[in-house]
């Protein structure tokens, strides 16, 4: 499997994809980043995705092969993560006879029709078949067999191996057979990030997007409104008037807390101004600065070089959404 062209297709698939393109990207995604030990990247990225889509989960799961999968990675882990609630149990001593079976079925040109469904998978044994060397590794528990099949395709087979139950378990111990490392939580993050260009959140007013960072920081209190009296005497000492926006953001809360990537929102007292640029952080990383009448917010990073965004609010909900991107 090639990392990069499997990273470039799929986020071109959850950026721009049909709503059921999007979902197939996704489910694939999750139980490849869960064949690869890496189920905390499948529950965030399948956690995203449904508050993001507001879709059922159930989309995730369009057949047989694929509820069986999870179905053994649950038990393998022992417990059904949150996202998974609305997932009906199955019999797992059942699931196992069947899998058994699917998997000494030799694989049928109509393999796949109905998306994997019960119906699908009957009227699959009516066409031309053959063997298929992927699925007897799984029923042999060769996981370096199902590999080396595997690494030549763009998209693994990956439902058909966790849905083994004597695999699940090594699966999820880190066996991690394609051998991908670290990088399910890259491309889940890209994902994630991508989910959120597609599905930018609402931010409310100022009042709901101070809470809304606060939350996902953890918790935290922001300092009281500043006044318009307070607010107008630091324009008097500063020799300017602050843009709108920035005032609206104070009369909400008089400076912000830091967290750990970005600085502290200084309150009305500690703004000061040299030559003609306003210093509103501590470390001084985010400036207001005037072109004419014009207002702008530049933001400093050592990292990555600074960023000059239109308005201080588009500032702060830039934050919001990295912070909700790596919740």
């Amino acid at each position: 499997m090639d990392r990069d062209a499997y990273l470039e297709d799929a986020i071109r698939d959850v950026l721009s994809g049909e709503d059921a393109t999007l979902d197939d990207r996704i489910a694939h995604a999750a139980l490849l980043f869960a064949v690869s030990g890496a189920m905390t990247e499948a529950d965030r990225l399948i956690t995203h995705w449904h508050a993001l889509t507001e879709r059922p989960v159930t989309a995730l799961v369009p057949g047989a092969v694929q509820a069986r999968a999870w179905a053994m990675l649950f038990e393998a882990r022992g417990a059904r993560p949150e996202w998974a609630a609305a997932l009906t149990p199955l019999d797992l001593d059942a699931e196992e006879r069947a899998h058994e079976e699917y998997l000494a079925r030799r694989v049928s040109d109509l393999d796949g029709l109905l998306g994997g469904s019960p119906i699908g998978e009957a009227v699959s044994r009516f066409g031309p078949s053959r063997p298929d060397r992927s699925r007897e590794a799984v029923a042999r528990g060769d996981l370096a067999a199902w590999a080396g099949i595997a690494s030549r395709q763009g998209r693994p087979d990956v439902a058909v191996l966790a849905a083994s139950r004597r695999l699940a378990p090594r699966l999820l111990a880190g066996a991690d057979p394609l051998g991908l490392g670290g990088w399910p939580e890259v491309c889940a993050g890209a994902l994630v990030a991508a989910l959120y260009e597609r599905y930018p959140p609402e931010t409310g007013s100022w009042r709901e997007m101070v809470a809304g960072i606060l939350r996902l920081r953890g918790g935290g209190t922001a300092p009281p409104a500043a006044s318009l009296r307070t607010i107008g005497a630091a324009e008097a000492r500063l020799g300017l008037r602050l843009p709108d926006d920035y005032r609206e953001f104070l009369q909400t809360c008089d400076g912000l807390p830091a967290d750990v990537v970005f600085p502290r929102l200084l309150g009305t007292a500690e703004l000061r101004a040299e030559g003609g640029v306003v210093v509103i952080a501590d470390p001084a990383v985010v400036l207001l600065t005037a072109a004419g009448e014009q207002w702008r917010t530049v933001e400093i990073d050592p990292a990555l070089g600074t960023t000059v965004h239109p308005t201080f609010r588009a500032l702060l909900e830039r934050h919001l959404l990295l912070l909700a991107q790596a919740s």
